[in-house]
């Protein structure tokens, strides 16, 4: 082995622990400057998020590694074995969730550095505290500090989705605490019954228990697996426990929405990680427990969140429910428990992520531009220009408006060009249209649907109904989504009139901008990410793996005792 390459196995292990900790240090050394200097906190929290996303990139290139152990990452913080101690495992899975997050929080720290963040106190240390929690849940081994990290996830959102205040956001942000608290009771709930029953929190060690439960506790255990699924099934906006997800979304300003666009995907990863671990095929008596549950719910979801965008006057709620949509189709595709819709629906989560995050940015500018005036756009005519003097000669033929005037010479204003390409983008994403990776995506899992044994083979089982179900729900709630996005489009930029040009800040316009250059950029790699997402697709449904380097993870042993005397 090389030095670079020994260098490398020696220090990302260690570099697992940055993605929780620099945001740690970051909120910490924030709280200590005065709530004036702002800008100074703007550029910490600015250059955290940068430093994370380099850190993030870099172990998601470690996972995908394709010879050596450093496919997955083991750290024991406390140098405890496990299930004894705390560990953090990172795999293809968390790795690649974890860049997610570092890209929308990156956008939306952005966004909000151009006006949001004044708008209330703690702003920056409790962003950081997001993250800290969002790296966390990605990576923890345990269920334990699942919560712990579910916890500081949700006390700094409580205080994001107040930021700005307004009877709207605090009534809001009532609702949202008390259905995250009722969500975090259930949680504890199942975890004790599920330690009652199998002694351990370790999600390795859970996996390996499952099947050994005795006969007579096995109704518990199941019970145990539904409370606590019905913890994450509220986190993930299943229907009918997403009655929260649009007020509280479309109450909070942009910048947080666009962070909020990715919570939803913490209950699905979760959800993903431990049903794949806890009842995949080895799981005995218990193997698939769940699955109808999960493909109903999300089915019913998905119907749920296209009607509500088919009914939206707003875009925040257009894209609330496009963000239930979204979370809708990934649990039913999940619950299949098929190796390539599992890889279609991995490489839709980023895509449909983004395109939201950058909804609900697109929104607050959209708004903002239509409640600034009615006197903008009036192209009035030059008295020297004879051409257009509807006395000197006929209008007959020439390309006129609603009002009758001539539209040849108008010029669309940059900023509006850009408002509305980028409006555009998000539709073809969110509703699956070619030619941008939200297509790619549905059709690597509609593809999967059809021929759930791969391409290759021809003699694989035919598609139940269920499969049919699901292949009508994508195309329709497709179709659904298009109508009501293309319909807003019309609403806020065909048919707008006598208002201003709309004012944009580049702070603003470039965030948008990465956010749906990561949609185009997924579409040119489709190839190399669609092979990324099958071998972490994979990896989920044979987690032999990851069980057994959870379980085998050693210690680092103490250092010689003559060393420890010889020590000052």
């Amino acid at each position: 082995m090389s030095l670079a390459g020994a260098l490398t196995t020696q220090l990302m292990p260690h570099l697992m622990l940055a993605p929780i900790a620099l945001p740690l240090i970051t909120a910490a050394l924030m709280l200590l400057l005065r709530e004036e200097q702002q800008r100074l906190k703007a550029a910490f929290n600015l250059l955290s998020t940068l430093l994370g996303l380099a850190i993030t990139v870099l172990l998601l290139a470690w996972t995908h590694q394709d010879t050596g152990p450093a496919t997955l990452g083991v750290y024991l913080p406390g140098n405890w074995p496990a299930p004894f101690g705390i560990v953090l495992a990172l795999d293809r899975l968390s790795a690649m969730m974890l860049v997610l997050t570092s890209c929308v929080a990156l956008a939306s720290i952005v966004f909000a550095t151009a006006r949001w963040h004044r708008a209330g106190v703690h702003y920056h240390p409790l962003f950081q505290l997001q993250l800290m929690g969002l790296a966390g849940a990605f990576l923890t081994a345990d269920l334990f500090n699942l919560f712990v990290f579910f916890e500081i996830m949700l006390a700094a959102s409580y205080g994001l989705l107040l930021h700005g205040s307004g009877r709207a956001r605090v009534q809001a942000g009532l609702h949202y605490i008390a259905i995250n608290l009722a969500a975090s009771s259930l949680f504890l709930i199942g975890v004790s019954m599920l330690y009652g029953i199998t002694g351990t929190l370790n999600m390795a060690d859970l996996a390996q228990s499952i099947s050994q439960v005795a006969t007579a506790d096995r109704g518990l255990l199941h019970s145990a697996a539904a409370i606590l699924a019905t913890a994450f099934l509220i986190k993930a906006a299943a229907w009918p426990l997403n009655f929260w997800l649009v007020p509280a979304y479309g109450a909070a300003t942009a910048p947080v929405g666009a962070l909020f666009a990715l919570m939803t995907k913490v209950g699905v990863y979760t959800l993903l990680r431990l049903w794949t671990l806890l009842f995949g095929m080895d799981a005995g008596a218990s193997a698939q427990f769940g699955s109808l549950w999960l493909i109903g719910c999300g089915m019913a979801t998905m119907v749920f969140g296209a009607i509500g965008m088919l009914g939206s006057q707003r875009l925040t709620h257009l894209a609330g429910f496009a963000a239930i949509l979204s979370s809708g189709t990934l649990l039913a595709a999940a619950g299949f428990g098929q190796g390539l819709l599992t890889a279609g629906l991995l490489y839709y989560l980023p895509s449909s992520t983004l395109a939201v995050s950058a909804l609900f940015l697109l929104a607050d500018l959209v708004d903002r531009w239509r409640n600034d005036g009615t006197n903008l756009a009036a192209y009035e005519q030059d008295d020297e220009a004879p051409f257009l003097d509807s006395e000197l000669i006929p209008t007959q033929g020439l390309n006129l408006d609603d009002d009758e005037e001539v539209l040849i010479g108008r010029v669309i204003p940059a900023a509006a060009a850009f408002l509305g390409l980028a409006f555009m983008l998000c539709t073809l994403v969110i509703a699956g249209l070619p030619p941008l990776s939200g297509f790619v995506g549905k059709v690597a899992m509609l593809t999967a649907l059809l021929n759930p044994m791969g391409l290759g083979l021809s003699e694989g089982p035919p598609p139940g109904p269920l499969a049919w179900t699901l292949l009508a729900l994508m195309i329709g709630t497709g179709l659904l989504a298009l109508i009501a996005l293309t319909r807003s489009g019309i609403r806020h930029f065909w048919a707008s009139h006598g208002r201003a040009a709309p004012t944009l800040r580049v702070l603003e316009g470039v965030p948008i901008a990465l956010l749906l250059a990561g949609c185009v950029g997924l579409t040119f790699k489709a190839g190399p990410v669609m092979d990324f997402t099958q071998s972490t697709a994979q990896a989920l449904l044979a987690p032999s793996r990851y069980v057994h380097a959870v379980m085998s993870a050693t210690p680092t042993p103490n250092p010689p005792a003559t060393l420890r005397k010889e020590a000052p």
